[in-house]
């Protein structure tokens, strides 16, 4: 289906790049590990990594060395954590206890909490499974995220008792809580590993970066998710400018108002990606590149589609699966990772006004990226050049192959899958 949806969407180029990555062509996302050699407790881990995030779960199955199992149960340790700061219906005293002391469970062979109505509870239900993994880990991956995860467990208890984001710069704090301490404690782990320069470990400035520019690009997008749940990130600093209330520009008489914040938010998100191309280019392993590499293009795809867009207050705007394989395929090396970059900035370039309030800052920064990004080929279209007559062969090859798969698929459905 997504084969014909880029085709009929006037994007035959993506067909390509689907049709490579379901046959198994994309090595960016191509898993390294071997369940039948893992101990039961650590095949677990990996079945919680793959059933909490499809998407980070297919990076990182795909780093190299030990690295992998220390950044899998990195995400396991922070995912509980977060799962206990989203359940609104533990007692704020509980919740506040757990956010402060949830580092020291790791060294609790049978902690666990049984009473979350999270969807992800399981990793609270069994953490003494994840505790005990952790503990196998050498001494300097156990420091690293036992440290990560009191910090941003600090923090989290700090944010829990407010309502709202108040200033940017508190903006900032929140993110460098749930996201940046993140970056900063993936970058030790890759120093740690020695797949990586020590300066990447120790450059936290850059580390923190990488994730305030994905935690406000998820802010952004999910304004109206947020304003269904009863929550607000957006920093009251701007958006207060626009509107009485945050949820005024959900109204269609607020809709100008509402772009102008939105733009300006972006904006101030941009403002990362100069770090973020500073930080991309210290990275030498491959596996570590395309684990840091896929998500940041998607955020900048993710941006340029959310910039002046009142889709943004009606659901929920997504970039093409054909676009994301694209990218995921080529975003294997910092000239390729220009070239994804450049035409998303080029995207929010043509979409800008005048008289929006933040138009001279936006120009600012998005000259900046585009002086960072300039390079030699557009790794985004090296196969928009195709002829008709290839593009329709691309057409013949991707409908067959479709209704090939479809077969084979209802045929598993309705006959092997019994067991």
């Amino acid at each position: 289906m997504d084969l014909m949806r880029s085709a009929l969407a006037g994007h035959p180029e993506e067909i390509y790049s689907l049709l490579k990555f379901k046959l198994g062509g994309c090595e960016t996302v191509q898993a390294k590990c071997h369940y039948d050699q893992m101990c039961p407790s650590m095949r677990t881990c990996y079945q919680y990594l793959n059933q909490t995030s499809r998407s980070f779960a297919a990076v990182t199955q795909a780093l190299d060395g030990d690295l992998r199992d220390a950044v899998c149960i990195f995400y396991l340790v922070l995912r509980a954590l977060d799962t206990v700061e989203d359940d609104m219906t533990i007692p704020l005293d509980t919740k506040l206890d757990m956010l402060h002391n949830f580092y020291s469970y790791l060294q609790d062979p049978a902690w666990r909490f049984m009473d979350s109505n999270e969807k992800d509870k399981m990793v609270l239900e069994d953490f003494p499974t994840i505790s005990q993994e952790f503990r196998k880990l050498k001494p300097l991956y156990q420091e690293v995220i036992s440290d990560i995860c009191r910090r941003m467990g600090a923090g989290m208890a700090e944010f829990v008792q407010r309502s709202d984001v108040d200033t940017l710069a508190d903006w900032d704090k929140y993110c460098h809580y749930v996201a940046g301490l993140v970056g900063i404690g993936l970058s030790r782990l890759f120093s740690g590993s020695e797949f990586e320069d020590q300066l990447v470990g120790e450059d936290t400035d850059l580390a923190n970066s990488m994730g305030l520019f994905l935690q406000k690009t998820n802010i952004i997008r999910d304004y109206l998710e947020d304003q269904v749940d009863g929550r607000e990130f957006w920093p009251r600093q701007v958006w207060s400018k626009y509107a009485k209330k945050l949820s005024d520009f959900r109204q269609s008489e607020m809709s100008q108002n509402a772009l102008w914040c939105l733009n300006e938010l972006v904006t101030n998100a941009l403002l990362h990606v100069p770090d973020v191309m500073k930080y991309m280019s210290r990275l030498r392993n491959q596996s570590v590149f395309n684990f840091c590499a896929i998500p940041q293009v998607m955020a900048i795809a993710t941006l340029a589609r959310c910039y002046n867009n009142p889709k943004v207050f009606q659901g929920v705007v997504k970039i093409r699966k054909g676009e994301a394989v694209k990218m995921m395929i080529n975003a294997t090396n910092m000239e390729n990772f220009r070239g994804i970059m450049r035409p998303f900035c080029e995207e929010i370039f043509s979409k800008m006004s005048p008289q929006d309030p933040s138009y001279s800052v936006t120009k600012e920064i998005v000259e900046t990226i585009r002086q960072l990004t300039e390079t030699k080929h557009n790794a985004l279209t090296i196969q928009t050049t195709l002829s008709p007559l290839h593009v329709s062969c691309v057409l013949v090859v991707a409908a067959m192959t479709w209704q090939y798969w479809t077969q084979i698929h209802w045929i598993y459905e309705h006959y092997l899958d019994w067991h």
